[in-house]
Order: structure tokens, then sequence, then C-alpha cells
């Protein structure tokens, strides 16, 4: 593990992220296993197929064999919608999350998108704050978005980048 993060390390202090591979559905058990590691309320293997099956943009980091992080992203028209935002918690905190940000907007400019939106719990304070920092603004919130636990729900921020 110590060589993994020293490696890691030189990648991010380079501003650079392994190259993508395109999530497939033979990547579902170890992207399934990240995801319910890392929400409460995580997507089941249904979302990510159907994200699959209808063209989304779901680009997944490796390092070896271990997965590093992904997103789904749906392109409209001109805009761009963050579905799911995802780093392994062993991996979190060490710069992946910034990384990916720039990707997706990279990866955006490219096929002419003028802006990219999403959805966060409000509760998630690391997520908005990191969202912040890579230029979003909040626009609204959506009340009762998320379930929580025993029939309770939580609000989701609205956010987007625009340029």
């Amino acid at each position: 593990m110590k060589l993994f993060r020293k490696s890691h390390s030189v990648l991010l202090k380079n501003n650079l992220l392994p190259t993508p591979q395109d999530m497939t559905q033979d990547m579902l058990t170890p992207v399934l296993r990240v995801e319910q590691g890392a929400y409460s309320h995580p997507w089941l293997m249904g979302n990510f197929v159907d994200s699959i099956v209808s063209g989304y943009h779901m680009p997944v980091w490796w390092h070896g064999d271990e997965l590093l992080c992904y997103l789904v992203a749906m392109r409209g028209a001109d805009e761009v919608h963050l579905l799911n935002f995802t780093v392994a918690p062993a991996h979190q905190r060490q710069g992946l999350a910034q990384a990916m940000m720039r990707y997706l907007r990279d990866w955006s400019l490219s096929r002419g998108v003028h802006s990219i939106w999403l959805e966060v719990r409000a509760s998630n304070q690391r997520a908005i704050a990191l969202y912040v920092a890579s230029g979003f603004v909040k626009d609204g919130v959506r009340p009762s978005y998320y379930p929580v636990h025993n029939g309770q729900r939580e609000d989701a921020v609205v956010m987007s980048l625009n340029w």
C-alpha cells in the first residue's frame, strides 16, 4: 500500500489522473463495493446498468486492479448533469476529487457544453465545499429530495457551474 500511495501522490502532484476507462457491466462488482462503502444510500446495480445502456459518460479510474474513483454524467444539449461522483473511501482526501472536477470540466468544454449542474445532499458539506472550490454556485434547494432513514427525507442543494 505504501508504494501505491507514493506513485499515486506523484500523479496528483502533477495534476494527473490515470487514463480513465469507460465503465462497463463487468466492472460493476468493484464499483458497487465502492459505492456501498461511500454512501448511506448507494446507487443500485440497476442505476449503473441503466446509465451504461443510456450511453452516459462514465469514466472510471484505476490504479492496477484497485478502483480509485468514477463519475456518471448525462449530457444534454448544452449542459451536463452530474449524477454520481465517487472517490473510493480509502483514497479520499488525496486530491482525486479535484482532479476529477478538472477532468469533467475539460471533457464538457471539449463537447461544447456551457454548464454543469448537480444535486448534493444538504448534509454533505465536504462535497459542497469541493464544488464551491471548483467554481460551482448554489442555485437553490429541492426540499425532501433524498431518502435518509425511517421514512425521513433530506433536502438537496442544486448547484451549477457556467462559462
